[in-house]
């Protein structure tokens, strides 16, 4: 919605409105945002897991114990005035933020690390996420096997990743937030530095896993998954 349609909706100037959004944004970051860092929840429990696994085995997977996806995101950015080569990301030609997203099954983003400087490789973001390390607490089926995630051939083979892996349909998960919410992709980027760029893509996954339990998407609708209800998801 352009702002000139916001300001006719709401009766509120520019300034005010920018306030009234940075606001929310801020108070849901502070809330919630360890829903998407934090694996120990009801619905990522050893059960829930096996299940997960069990559902990307029966569509296209070879294995039985990956429960999950896990991949980096390169988010565009105007070009900074300091710092440029921080952030420029050669492989996509762009400057940008990178995030590490892990995509399940049934439609939802079960974690999120970011944002980081648009240079960084995918194994260095997995180390700065100590993502393995949460695998190891948490990642096990109800009789104690290690599950695993897929992952690009950039990441580490360990006992919680099967890398190289053949792609798999619960990636499509990661395409929902851009397409949803469509500021964070306009051919004119958000600027570092006037705006909130990396705050703002997590609360909009965080709202995307919402709008996911409420209506559904292509991941969880493919492998016939439910998510949680969203009172047991914003507990």
């Amino acid at each position: 919605m352009s702002i000139r349609r916001l300001v006719s909706r709401f009766g509120r100037p520019v300034p005010q409105l920018c306030m009234i959004t940075n606001t929310v944004v801020n108070d849901l970051y502070e809330r919630h945002s360890y829903l998407l860092q934090d694996l120990d929840q009801p619905w990522l429990s050893p059960e829930n897991l096996q299940l997960y696994a069990t559902a990307i085995h029966d569509k296209d997977a070879a294995l039985n114990n990956c429960w999950g996806v896990v991949d980096g995101t390169v988010r565009p950015i105007c070009r900074p005035k300091q710092n440029q080569r921080i952030v420029y990301n050669g492989h996509k030609r762009v400057h940008a933020l990178k995030f590490q997203s892990v995509g399940a099954p049934n439609g939802l983003i079960a974690n999120l690390f970011g944002p980081v400087d648009g240079k960084r490789h995918d194994s260095r973001m997995l180390a700065m996420s100590c993502l393995l390390g949460k695998l190891q607490d948490h990642s096990y089926s109800p009789t104690g096997e290690a599950l695993r995630l897929y992952g690009e051939p950039a990441y580490p083979h360990r006992v919680h990743f099967q890398c190289p892996y053949v792609r798999v349909s619960v990636e499509w998960v990661f395409g929902d937030i851009a397409t949803y919410f469509k500021f964070i992709d306009f051919k004119k980027p958000p600027k570092i530095g006037l705006s909130a760029v990396g705050k703002s893509y997590v609360i909009c996954a965080l709202l995307r896993n919402a709008l996911t339990r409420l209506y559904g998407n292509t991941t969880s609708t493919y492998f016939e998954l439910v998510p949680p209800r969203l009172a047991e998801y914003f507990q």
